[in-house]
């Protein structure tokens, strides 16, 4: 093709995905640096070099899979999280910005301490433990998921970010953790309600239901993880949930109603309620 330039393909990518898209011209520059193996700098600096052959069609056919709406991050495997490089797959979750006020909060609360146990409840790529670990490399933490191909992305993860001293393992839930004790758990289960027409749409439509939809409107995992956490919390241990935007109010209705003090909501960057959490009664 003539004029087969790097300018001229970020131009063509952006227009190919302007309608499916939020951040075209981004896409388009992600999905070229992947193909060339270059970072994005790369392409600001040589925008006349030419681009053809393989590399070319390579482009081309990953241009089709994000016009279908399959996302950037399953599409060229990674998605960076906290600043972290985390690998991604179809069996896991994406990583996601809103995500990183979890990690905020916890630190926020516990930073200060130079030990801590903590466990994370459906880790998926691991991002919010291992991003925990980045920042506290002396807390024990424990990482479980239900699915085997998650735990095993999950400790690639933790080997290629070198945070191998983060524990995990599979386990549906609590079941196997016997009978240990942690100061933190957090959470990121699912919680959408398996009507909920969101489903249908966007990034979810390519993502594993089993870590998107939850019983009771979207509630039933929050309502067992709050339950079963009792037991396995230290005094004066705190509990942790993303949840959806509309659930602050009956997330903290949960944790009140099985005896967590102090309820609290806080915001994601957009402004929506996101995270709530509590401390076990008394603490």
């Amino acid at each position: 093709m003539e004029n087969a330039t790097i300018a001229h393909w970020i131009a063509y990518g952006q227009e190919q995905l302007a309608s499916c898209s939020d951040s075209a011209k981004l896409d388009a520059q992600i999905l070229l640096c992947f193909v060339l193996d270059k970072e994005r700098s790369y392409l600001l600096t040589w925008p006349d070099k030419e681009v053809t052959g393989q590399v070319e069609q390579d482009y081309l056919t990953l241009l089709k899979r994000r016009v279908i709406g399959e996302p950037i991050a399953y599409i060229v495997g990674v998605q960076e999280f906290w600043s972290l490089p985390f690998r991604v797959s179809p069996a896991t979750l994406i990583p996601r910005p809103d995500t990183e006020v979890l990690v905020e909060l916890v630190l926020e609360q516990f930073g200060d301490l130079d030990t801590l146990h903590c466990l994370d409840l459906g880790t998926g790529t691991g991002a919010i433990a291992l991003s925990l670990a980045s920042e506290q490399p002396n807390w024990q933490i424990d990482a479980i998921d239900y699915s085997l191909d998650a735990v095993k992305l999950a400790q690639k993860n933790a080997k290629n970010l070198q945070l191998t001293h983060v524990n995990i393992f599979q386990s549906d839930w609590f079941s196997a953790l016997n009978e240990r004790k942690f100061d933190v758990i957090v959470s990121n289960p699912p919680y959408i309600d398996a009507l909920d027409e969101n489903l249908s749409q966007g990034d979810v439509r390519f993502e594993p239901e089993s870590a998107l939809v939850a019983d009771e409107q979207g509630l039933g995992d929050i309502k067992h993880i709050a339950k079963q956490a009792l037991k396995y919390l230290n005094n004066q241990g705190a509990i942790f949930f993303e949840h959806g935007f509309e659930q602050g109010e009956s997330v903290r209705g949960i944790l009140t109603s099985f005896g967590y003090d102090n309820a609290q909501t806080v915001r994601d960057y957009n402004g929506h309620e996101r995270i709530t959490w509590a401390r076990i009664q008394g603490s």
